[in-house]
Order: C-alpha cells, then sequence, then structure tokens
C-alpha cells in the first residue's frame, strides 16, 4: 500500500443499527475501489458486528480508513473507540424502518462530529424516504440537505439525483423538492463566510470552489448535515459517497514535521499473534523500529513494524504519517486509551471516556483445574475492552465479570471458548449483607476449662450497643479485675467473631463494645481464653440486642425517554427504590435519580432495556448500607442457612 501524506487521508467511521447495511456498504465501496469483487447482496444477509475493524481504502489519490462499528447497542465501546480516531462518521439508516435503536445511539454519539447520513435500501418497495427525512429534520432542524436523492416512478425507485444538477426530466414533485434542497444549501453555504453570504443576498453565484469550501466548512462545523441516498444491495449511492467524502471532510488539523504523537484506540488479542493495536496518528509521522514512550507508565516501547489491516490480514506499510491509523503487533505494554509519543511531556487533546459496566455475573470455569486459565484469559479480553470489568469479590468468594448488556457477556463467553478452549459458567451475584444490632445489650462471657496441667480462663463483661463507626471499642476497667494485658485480645476477638454474625453468618458492622468487668486466674488465664470469652460474650450480646440485616443500597442514575417514564417509576417502586428527583437532559430524555437495594438491580440492564426498547442506559455506585424490611429478611435468613448447609 501507498504511502499517504495527511491531507490525502480521511478516517471515517461506519455506524448505524445492526441489519442496516454497514457491513455491505462497506464491501461495496472496496468494490468501487477496485479492493475486491462485489460481494453477493440480499435483503436477508443480515451480518452481525460485534467489534469494530478497519478497512482502509484507496480511490483516486486518496486513504480512506474506514471503521465498521458494530449496531447493538451492547458494544457502544467499540463506537467511542471508533470515533475518537476519526475525522468524519457515516451514519446508515434502514429506508425501511427509519428509526432504529441503533440509529438513535449513532445519532446521540455522533453528536458534535461531522457526519454524512446515508439511506440505504431506497429501492426496496417498503423504503420510506419521506418519513427518514421527516424524523432527520426534527432531530437536526434545518441542517439537513437531501444532496443526493432518490426519484421514483409509479412508487418504484427510478435513479438519484445530485442536488447540483439541472432539475431536466424531473417531475413537478421532484422538481420542487430538488430546489427546495438546492436553495437551502445556497443559505447554509451562505452562512459560512461574509464573502459568501454578502455574494447570496446580491443574488450573485457562487462559484463551485466556493461552494465545496462552504459545504466542507459548514460540515466540519455541523451546520450541514448531507443526505445521500442509495442502496447497497445494487452498488446504488456508492461512488457518491465517496466523492463526497474525497471534496467536502476536511481531515483533523495535524503536523507531519514534529515529533511522533499518537493515541491506543483499540486492542485485540489473537491467541496466536498476541495484542494487535490499533493507533490514530495525531502528530509527526512514523517507520518501523522506532522508539515511543507510554505517556501513562513513562516507559519505553519498541514498535518493530508498522502496518495497516484489511479482513484479517496484515499490510505493512513503509511509513506512516499524521493522520493515519496504524497497527502494531507484540507491543504487550500499551493499551488502549494510551498516549505514545517521542516527547515525554505529550498532552494529547484526545480523552476516551467509556460507559460503566450495567451488569454483572459470577464466573467460574467449567472445569475447576480451570481457574488460573479463567482469571489469565479474562483479564486478556477485558484488555481489549474497556467497558467490561473483571474483579473477585473476596467477601462472597465470587469472580465477577461485567458489562454493557447480556449480548456484551456472552459476546465474552463465545471469544473464551473460540479464541482460548475455555468453557465457562455464569451464576448470580451474591449479596453481600451486613448484620448489626438495633438495641443494647449487657453481658458477659466466661471461658473455662480444666483437664489437667494447665487450665483455661478468660472472664469479661461487656456492653454492646449500636455505633456510626463500623467497630468502637473502650474499656471502663478498674480495680485490676482484668488486666490490661488481656485488653488487645478482648479487642480482637471481638474483631475476628464480627466476620460472622449471629443471624445468617454475614459480616457485623457498625457495633460499640465497652470492656467495663470480668476477672481473672494467676496460672490459667491467657489471651487466647480472653480472645475465647469476648468471642461468647460477642454472640450473646449480638443476640440480644435485636440483631438485623443490612443490605447494599445503590445510587442510580438512569437515562430513558420521556415516554417510558412511567414504566420505569413503576418498575422500580416494585424494586422497592427510591425516587430523589428527575430532571430533562434536553434532547427529549429525562434523568432519574433514584436509591435501590443491590439484590433489586443486578439485572435491570436486560430489565430496563426491555422496558424502553433499548433505549434507557443507567449506571450505579454503591451509596450505603441500610435496614432490610422485615418482611424480607426471614427469607434472606434461611436463604443463607441453606446455602451454608450445601457446602
Amino acid at each position: 500500500m501507498k504511502v499517504y501524506n495527511s491531507e490525502k487521508i480521511r478516517n471515517i467511521a461506519v455506524l448505524g443499527h445492526s441489519g442496516c447495511g454497514k457491513t455491505n456498504l462497506l464491501e461495496t465501496i472496496a468494490h468501487v475501489a477496485n479492493v475486491n469483487k462485489i460481494p453477493k447482496l440480499s435483503s436477508n444477509n443480515v451480518q452481525m458486528t460485534y467489534s469494530m475493524s478497519l478497512m482502509p481504502v484507496e480511490y483516486e489519490g486518496y486513504k480512506f480508513n474506514f471503521i465498521d462499528t458494530p449496531g447493538y447497542t451492547d458494544f457502544t465501546g467499540d463506537i467511542i473507540s471508533a470515533l475518537s480516531a476519526s475525522d468524519a462518521a457515516i451514519i446508515v439508516i434502514d429506508a425501511t424502518d427509519p428509526m432504529q435503536v441503533g440509529t438513535e445511539k449513532a445519532l446521540e454519539l455522533t453528536e458534535g462530529i461531522p457526519k454524512i447520513m446515508f439511506i440505504n435500501k431506497i429501492d426496496n418497495e417498503k423504503a420510506r424516504y419521506k418519513d427518514v427525512i421527516e424524523m432527520l429534520d426534527a432531530k437536526f432542524e434545518n441542517k439537513i440537505v437531501p444532496m443526493i436523492s432518490p426519484e421514483f416512478k409509479d412508487g418504484k425507485f427510478v435513479k438519484l439525483h445530485n442536488v447540483f444538477e439541472d432539475y431536466d426530466g424531473l417531475n413537478e414533485e421532484f422538481r420542487e423538492q430538488a430546489e427546495k434542497a438546492y436553495n437551502a444549501l445556497m443559505e447554509l453555504i451562505a452562512e459560512t463566510d461574509d464573502n459568501y453570504l454578502e455574494k447570496f443576498f446580491e443574488g450573485e453565484e457562487l462559484t463551485q470552489e466556493e461552494k465545496r469550501n462552504g459545504i466542507t466548512i459548514g460540515i466540519k462545523r455541523g451546520d450541514i448535515i448531507p443526505v445521500i441516498s442509495g442502496s447497497t444491495i445494487n452498488n446504488i449511492g456508492t461512488k457518491e459517497i465517496l466523492d463526497s467524502l474525497e471534496n467536502y471532510i476536511d481531515p483533523s488539523y495535524v503536523e507531519e514535521d514534529a515529533p511522533f504523537n499518537g493515541m491506543v484506540f483499540k486492542t485485540f488479542i489473537d491467541p496466536f499473534v498476541g495484542k494487535i493495536s490499533y493507533i490514530k496518528i495525531t502528530q509527526g509521522q512514523i517507520s518501523k523500529d522506532t522508539e515511543l514512550i507510554n505517556i501513562r507508565t513513562g516507559n519505553k516501547c519498541r514498535i518493530a513494524n508498522v502496518y495497516t489491516i484489511r479482513g484479517g490480514e496484515l499490510i505493512e506499510l513503509e511509513k506512516a504519517y499524521a493522520g493515519d491509523i496504524i497497527v502494531v503487533t507484540k507491543v504487550p505494554e500499551i493499551a488502549t486509551g494510551d498516549k505514545l509519543s517521542k516527547n515525554q511531556e505529550f498532552e494529547a487533546d484526545i480523552e476516551i471516556v467509556f460507559p460503566k459496566p450495567q451488569i454483572y455475573y459470577a464466573i467460574t470455569p467449567k472445569n475447576k483445574k480451570d481457574e488460573e486459565k479463567m482469571a489469565s484469559t479474562v483479564i486478556k479480553l477485558v484488555g481489549e475492552d474497556p467497558t467490561l470489568d473483571y474483579y473477585r469479590n473476596n467477601e462472597t468468594r465470587q469472580a465477577l465479570i461485567g458489562g454493557q448488556g447480556d449480548l456484551h457477556i456472552r459476546n465474552l463467553l463465545d471469544k473464551m471458548k473460540d479464541k482460548f478452549g475455555l468453557d465457562v459458567d455464569l451464576h448470580d451475584i451474591k449479596v453481600a449483607y451486613r448484620e448489626t444490632i438495633k438495641g443494647k445489650s449487657d453481658v458477659e462471657g466466661k471461658h473455662k476449662k480444666q483437664s489437667g496441667g494447665h487450665g483455661q480462663y478468660g472472664h469479661v463483661k461487656i456492653r454492646f450497643s449500636r455505633s456510626e463507626d463500623d467497630f468502637e471499642f473502650s474499656e471502663e476497667l478498674f480495680g485490676g479485675s482484668v488486666p490490661k494485658s488481656y485488653v488487645p485480645a478482648v479487642e480482637k476477638g471481638l474483631k475476628d467473631s464480627m466476620e460472622k454474625g449471629v443471624l445468617a453468618g454475614y459480616p457485623v458492622t457498625h457495633i460499640k463494645a465497652v470492656l467495663y468487668d470480668g476477672s481473672y486466674h494467676d496460672v490459667d488465664s491467657s489471651e487466647m481464653a480472653f480472645k475465647m470469652a469476648s468471642s461468647i460474650a460477642f454472640k450473646k450480646g449480638m443476640e440480644l440486642a435485636e440483631p438485623v440485616l443490612l443490605e447494599p443500597i445503590m445510587k442510580m442514575t438512569i437515562t430513558v425517554p420521556e415516554e417510558y417514564m412511567g414504566d420505569v417509576m413503576g418498575d422500580l417502586n416494585k424494586r422497592r427504590g427510591r425516587i430523589l428527583g428527575m430532571e430533562s437532559n434536553g434532547k427529549g430524555k429525562q434523568i432519574i435519580e433514584a436509591l435501590a437495594p443491590q439484590g433489586e438491580i443486578f439485572k435491570y440492564a436486560i430489565d430496563l432495556k426491555a422496558m424502553t426498547q433499548g433505549r434507557g442506559i443507567f449506571e450505579s455506585e454503591f451509596e450505603s448500607y441500610e435496614e432490610v424490611p422485615a418482611s424480607y429478611q426471614e427469607k434472606i435468613i434461611k436463604e443463607a442457612i441453606k446455602n451454608d448447609e450445601d457446602k
């Protein structure tokens, strides 16, 4: 592949709902650019894309780095990665079903990013072109311009019409549409430059160069959003897309002669090749055998070879300039989001912000001997995708995997099996309950044992009550009833006892203990005896001081379209949730702040998507522990005791 200078490179992310034709579009683009033969496509050929992929295309002296992205909202992380490296986006919209969840998500994620709308399947008998245009107009007001629009006759698609072509041959309806689009475009172009605006008001025609420049500026600012119609099945509109990208997309400002700077925007793990990293060059140039600094770690890393990739095949590059996307292999010390530079002081102006996991499962290997293999494999794959999370909960003794949804997690399991031959099972997460007391108690604990030789003797009197702190201990001893040297053993015995409460064996918290009396034996007393005595006192004290269960409460931030508010709030009530507040985000959605028990929302991501047709999202974080209602407490205790007996 040739080496291209910065001004000849365009990085384009391709977004849209699953099945809208994104991958098919890139295959027809590759055909137009003579990269491959056009594949046999049909309207039933729905290709599932679960991760982003790069397709470099050379066309008329330009290099286009197209990044295909997943259409499912579970894989939003890959879309965010792709957009961070792109100059512009193409949003593919299915003309037969214009407002799909993936379409809405693409429109949201590309806010502030130059974009072109491609209305696909325009020749399908179910195409609803006017509905698509109305939807886009409602979303973007006067910014939408149908630059390449369809002409229909007797309800059937005839041909495409370019807004700059004459109107000969157009019937009255389409002539009117074309004139309206042209006039709207001229007004938008005029608004990009004072000189253009003056000529526009004086009725003077702009030159071709002025029109091209005005469209380029308007797209970059987000004031002009071109709409191109076509059909990936019949290769209609594909060349028009390439020409528009070449003529109207202006790459981000870059410096070729400055020291190298770049950002890792995606990594993949290949069981044979190892780590494959995608890097957007933001400054300078690079060739093989280059040493760079990882700004995150401060360590040096060596880039042995520079590649691009197409269809899984690595293509070596002699060098690459600012603005280009390269692929490097076998650099294990770099991760997604890392900044690489020749200069230690480099500060990137690109930051990738990924959403937090929305759902967690416990994960175990089918073969218990694969525990270590599972941990290392999951860590590798989580390194590919920052929207995943993996950690071990030492309290519940579960390994937990978190992701954006059920499909996201299941896809991870498929990768583990296909790439690494590892089979795993998913389980529900255990809730990390706590135990505490509501009342007070005054008890004694005595440990006395005599069986020949040295005996054991420890005796304590302790008052227990609720504390605002996790654990509070003090002593009010007098007269040497318990020697000071044994007090630390009493405290240690209480702390050890707090690991397992009296109701269901959960850890105990918010306890205040005051050691105020006791007795000892000159010969038989020991630290161990006093630890045992304090343990006996603890159990008695808990039982007599109204023990209760506590559950973790999560603070939730839920974003949903306004029309689903009633369903979502009703569902939260069923989950014992409490609404803290609501506010509009100004984009047709409501943001709900709420508190809910953790045990009620483990699979909330699945239910929220079902309630909102995939349009709702949420994040949660631990807020506090609260008392479990009595009606739920008995069930939790019985289940905990049963699980303990089954071990």
